[in-house]
């Protein structure tokens, strides 16, 4: 990757839907080129895909979202909670972290009731010896905003 990649990844973070036109205007390129460089990006999984980002309070049906601190049991690898918690209804994203914890979840529960039981699963299921549960009472910034 150049500069002109990390320009056009910036851009594109900004504003996936922009044309491959505008966005080779705004890093002097022909919308051809810029369009190329695109592709390839995508074909080598630096570009990894596409979103849109939903506002949480348009979504009113949405429900609880989490974040939850999870430390692993001694017997449990890394891989293996990952592919197990991959299978649970409602995680929406999974980091590996440093610090006290072993990873972040983030998820989506209906309710307190649906919570509890994700939670449960995670121990049941994917190796999870503890957990820390904060709820999300608002957002403070957007992810689509720098």
């Amino acid at each position: 990757m150049d500069r002109l990649d990390r320009e056009i990844l910036g851009i594109l973070q900004q504003d996936a839907r922009i044309s491959y036109r505008d966005l080779g205007v705004r890093v002097g390129l022909s919308a051809n080129a810029t369009a190329d460089r695109v592709r390839r990006m995508r074909r080598e999984g630096v570009i990894r895909g596409f979103t849109t980002i939903v506002d949480p309070a348009a979504d009113t049906a949405g429900g609880l979202v989490v974040f939850i601190d999870v430390t692993l049991r001694q017997d449990t690898t890394n891989e293996e909670f990952e592919r197990q918690v991959a299978k649970l209804s409602g995680i929406t994203e999974v980091v590996h972290v440093t610090g006290e914890h072993d990873y972040l979840v983030r998820a989506r529960a209906a309710d307190p009731a649906a919570l509890d039981g994700l939670l449960r699963r995670m121990k049941r299921e994917a190796g999870v010896a503890q957990s820390n549960t904060r709820i999300a009472l608002r957002a403070a910034t957007r992810p689509d905003r720098p």
